[in-house]
């Protein structure tokens, strides 16, 4: 039977969404199922995330948008699969559309229909109860499809809605609609739920200033109940403390598992508080601080030394109300302290557990896969399949799996895309439609400009700082603006519509927004633009939120100026844009894998799998990497070895795969589609070309010599030296062992991060002393235990059990190690106790820190890719674009781009391979409109363009300079160093800065 070219992806959360874009853009048809009216999941509940506080649905709206507009996606939105049979290539699944009572082709999002319906009011959901909606509601004012849902439980069907649409939407009396889908693979992107604490615990559901960590959130949002102003539920009042309190409903009996996000947005959440109010006292209590990811310990510590969040160790045993103020009084132990004492607060929140979503039990019914035990969906294996199901052509991505953050859940996403290519890739393209866009109109230079400008209020992210009418009173007095707009969210799907609306009924030929910021929106206004024939070069952005509403949060007045002025230079830039050309890249089916360790492997044998070429490149003489000297792998105990040798075979055995071991990459220049690398080996060279580049250089322990006597005393040694002799048999027989963690990691310079894996790390080889010696005594000293991920939790219990015993100590107490009288000492201040203690240890373990690999730096400059903290590759956008960097066709994955362990470096190797597979896939990409052009007749060829340009993007052929436009970024370097001014700015003209840089002050409008 002939395989399906189309992929189900069941649930709209950031994961279904990265899935289904990463499927869409390389050619296969999508079903996009979410049981909700609007896709979007947590993600869009949420204010910001951290580590950058950027505006969440700003972020995701755009992604959403995408998704609902992709020619390939086909969005099903309030529906349910209720039947799925069939294999892997060719899966029959019935989806049960339910009936809004709105017809999605004709509703335009106007709203008109809520103020007509006189009828109950109920609890909104995507409000977490904190807000009534009507019979007819949308989600948030952001949803995709913004398309509205009738209630019909609770209508009474009084036609008030029916007789106001003037669009003929409403139906009262649609059918649920049964939808038959033929697929090759499935993916499951469920995600996940928020635990609604039992009545009673901590006072939730007696106490009204007691709530939930998700209530907070839409508290905090700007497009929230309150607008964004954090007030009590009990009287409105804005609270002078607020408390918030970890680990609610897991790491019990019930839920062993950690939730993983809830000690850092309740620091997020702390933050932007204190943000929101300065005064305002914030109260965390934890067990242990789990900032585990990349930038998260930075963001931690930011918190609480600049910030002034206040952390207390403790679970908290009581919650009582004072009932004539709603104030919260909780007992609880400082477990630094011993002192049990009673903090006052206004506000509570609760960070309680992640649940699987309700409907998992009956959709792995379906599906015929497996849950775990705590309801999450089962992977085939945790370490080599933590994707795969234990039916083939079925895939886990994100939450669905277990907690995770949104990055990791990100990452899934993309590599769940890899996994449900695999088995139908030669269907590439089979079940698509081309759609072509509407000839683009002429616009010429001498064109007289109309403008239509659109003013955003994002919320209240800009309405609450900046006057928006008024700045959108002002541009309608700047020269050849024609039209202006403000909207909540111009970033809507209802507000491109206007946009879109407006470009055709005024005859714009300028389009200037004025928003967030360019980094996440530019290219879907721009897009917004094409979709109607206007050329995407003849937009303007305008960022009134970073520059303005941000920036000066507590001067109102000077942000709405300001905000006036930028609208006034953005303007004037507009008159004078032209239209602009992209270029198609060719782009062939090979790739660049550097690195042979276990994630290079891994993406090299996925891409392999697809069809494509790889060259894998290792440095060492041997693939394998850092897990050829491991023992045993938290938290499953597979032997290394068992992991890493059938992965060794499978690379060399692949056709596909071309294996170059003991090399160096002397040269690496040239762009997408056309990358030139230089390797040698001894004393010869070779010279090939390659489209796509994957860095997976993996890390290396740091030199812990001057940390705890290594290298001054016999007997203390590092995690890796340990792993070695557990490995080969050579342990001694032991009775005290003492292991160090954070060794070099989580300093106050320098190494700032955490390693991630090393708590864990260190609890598996204390298990394994202790079964070989169990009447040895083991002590762990740690500050913080961060057993994050699936089943981390769970093995860490086990352990504790063992009688390996767990010494807290502080930052600013760390252990000693010392010789007196011929004994090796440790001496420890236990934070837990609160005094010292001393071991005499016959073996001392450092947990030590990890950083990039050494030829990271060099490996930079090549690539022309950033490096961060750590010698780590630093990613294009840390939530939302982990696996790429900003130059196309470089993605990385594994210990490349920070620590972390064995699942996540395979789960981002897999994620990595379906980022580079999408240009390869297709063949081609488009190059940027916006590069450097030179005048031939004022260039003198005096080379200092080629010596300024960061991307090696301008060459001399014949005695002539010349850009190589496919490699151009568009950054201005050139031109700016340019001492003839021979270069130009394609889209940043000489011109257009200057009429920009002459409107600066108020007096000059041109």
């Amino acid at each position: 039977m002939k395989k399906k070219g189309a992929v189900l992806v069941i649930g709209g959360g950031i994961a279904g969404i990265q899935a289904s874009l990463d499927l869409a853009d390389q050619n296969f048809k999508v079903y996009l199922v979410e049981r909700t009216p609007s896709i979007g999941g947590h993600m869009a509940q949420l204010d910001k995330t951290l580590p950058t506080n950027d505006c969440s649905i700003c972020i995701e709206a755009p992604k959403m948008i995408e998704v609902a507009r992709h020619s390939n996606i086909e969005l099903l939105s309030y529906s349910e699969v209720v039947s799925v049979r069939g294999s892997v290539g060719n899966f029959k699944v019935r989806v049960l559309k339910k009936p809004r009572y709105v017809d999605e082709e004709k509703c335009n999002g106007c709203g008109e229909c809520v103020a007509a319906c006189p009828y109950i009011k109920h609890l909104q959901e995507f409000e977490v109860g904190l807000k009534l909606r009507g019979n007819i509601y949308i989600p948030f004012p952001q949803a995709s499809p913004l398309v509205y849902t009738i209630d019909r439980e609770h209508c009474f069907a009084c036609g008030n809605c029916k007789v106001i649409c003037e669009s003929g939407a409403i139906d009262l009396y649609q059918k649920p609609e049964e939808i038959e889908l033929e697929v090759g693979t499935i993916i499951i992107a469920t995600g996940y739920s928020e635990l609604v604490p039992e009545k009673g615990v901590y006072g939730y559901g007696v106490y009204k200033n007691v709530i939930t960590a998700l209530q907070y959130e839409r508290l905090m949002n700007a497009a929230g109940p309150t607008g964004g102003h954090i007030v009590r539920p009990s009287d409105g009042k804005e609270p002078k403390k607020v408390a918030w309190i970890q680990c609610v409903g897991s790491r019990t009996k019930e839920r062993p598992y950690c939730s993983r996000v809830c000690c850092m947005y309740a620091t997020k959440e702390a933050i932007i508080t204190k943000e929101h109010t300065p005064d305002i006292e914030t109260y965390i209590f934890y067990m242990d601080m789990r900032a585990y990811g990349k930038g998260f310990e930075e963001y931690y510590r930011r918190a609480e030394e600049r910030i002034g969040v206040k952390y207390i160790r403790g679970r908290p045993s009581k919650v009582s109300e004072n009932p004539e103020t709603g104030d919260l009084t909780i007992r609880y132990e400082n477990l630094d302290t011993g002192e049990v004492r009673e903090l006052e607060v206004n506000m509570l929140v609760l960070a309680s557990a992640g649940v699987p979503t309700d409907t998992n039990k009956e959709l792995a019914k379906m599906l015929g896969v497996k849950l775990d035990k705590n309801g999450f969906f089962q992977e085939k294996e945790l370490l080599l399949a933590p994707i795969e199901t234990d039916v083939e052509g079925i895939y886990i991505a994100g939450c669905a799996q277990g907690p995770k953050d949104i990055p990791d859940s990100v990452t899934q996403a993309s590599g769940a895309a890899a996994k449900a290519i695999i088995p139908i890739v030669e269907t590439r393209g089979e079940e698509i439609e081309e759609v072509e866009l509407p000839e683009e109109k002429e616009v010429k230079p001498t064109d007289e400009p109309r403008i239509g400008v659109f003013v955003c209020r994002c919320g209240v992210n800009i309405g609450r700082i900046v006057d928006v009418p008024t700045v959108a009173e002002y541009a309608k007095t700047l020269p050849n603006v024609v039209f202006v707009n403000e909207d909540i969210f111009t970033c809507s799907d209802d507000c491109r519509g206007r946009i879109k609306a407006a470009i055709e009924k005024y005859d714009l030929n300028r389009v200037v927004v004025a928003a967030c910021t360019p980094r996440t929106h530019e290219g879907l206004f721009r897009d917004t633009c094409r979709e109607v024939g206007l050329n995407p070069y003849l937009f303007e952005f305008v960022n009134i939120r970073d520059q303005c509403s941000w920036v000066h949060m507590n001067e109102p007045e000077e942000a709405t100026e300001k905000a006036k002025d930028l609208l006034r230079m953005g303007v004037a830039r507009a008159r004078l844009l032209e239209p602009e050309e992209e270029g198609e890249l060719s782009v062939g089916p090979d790739c660049l894998v550097i690195g042979g360790g276990i994630a290079g492997m891994t993406a090299a044998l996925e891409l392999a799998n697809m069809g494509f070429k790889i060259k894998l490149v290792e440095r060492e003489q041997e693939l394998g990497g850092m897990l050829r000297n491991l023992y045993k792998l938290f938290p499953t105990d597979a032997p290394a070895e068992e992991v890493i040798a059938p992965k060794i075979r499978a690379v060399h055995e692949h056709k596909n795969i071309e294996v170059y071991t003991g090399v160096e990459i002397k040269g690496i220049k040239g762009y997408i589609g056309n990358f030139e690398v230089i390797i040698s080996k001894k004393d010869s060279e070779e010279v090939f070309n390659v489209s796509t580049v994957i860095v997976a250089t993996g890390s290396q322990e740091i030199d812990a010599t001057g940390y705890y006597g290594y290298g001054e005393y016999d007997n203390v040694i590092t995690q890796l030296q340990l792993e070695r002799m557990l490995k080969e048999g050579a342990l001694k027989e032991l009775k005290n062992v003492v292991i160090i963690n954070c060794v070099g990691a989580r300093e106050e310079g320098g190494r700032t991060y955490c390693c991630r894996f090393g708590c864990g790390v260190s609890i598996k080889n204390a298990k394994y002393i202790k079964e070989r010696y169990p009447d040895a005594n083991v002590f762990i000293l740690h500050r913080d235990v961060r057993t994050v991920g699936k089943r981390g939790e769970e093995y860490y219990n086990d352990v504790r059990a063992k009688d390996v015993k767990f010494i807290r100590f502080s930052k600013d107490k760390k252990p000693l190690v010392f010789e007196e009288g011929g004994k090796l000492i440790v001496k420890v201040y236990d934070s837990m106790l609160r005094t010292d203690i001393e071991i005499e240890p016959d073996l001392v373990v450092l947990t030590t820190a990890t950083e990039g690999a050494k030829g990271a730096g060099a490996l930079k400059k090549m690539l022309k890719v950033p490096i961060e903290v750590g010698n780590f590759f630093h990613e294009a956008h840390v939530k939302l674009r982990p696996l790429d960097f900003a130059t196309d066709g470089i993605y990385l994955c594994g210990c490349a781009h920070s620590p972390k362990g064995v699942v996540d470096t395979i789960t981002q190797a897999v994620g990595a391979a379906s980022r580079a597979s999408i240009p390869m896939g297709v063949g081609m990409v488009k190059s940027e409109g916006i590069t450097a052009v030179i005048n031939p007749e004022a260039c003198v060829n005096c080379g200092i363009c080629m010596t300024m340009c960061p991307y090696g993007a301008i060459r001399t052929v014949d005695r002539a300079t010349e850009v190589i436009t496919a490699v151009c970024k568009g950054c201005g370097t050139c031109v700016a160093a340019c001492p003839t001014g021979a270069l130009e700015q394609r889209h940043y003209q000489n011109k257009q800065i200057t009429s920009q840089i002459k409107n600066v002050c108020r007096l000059v409008v041109e």
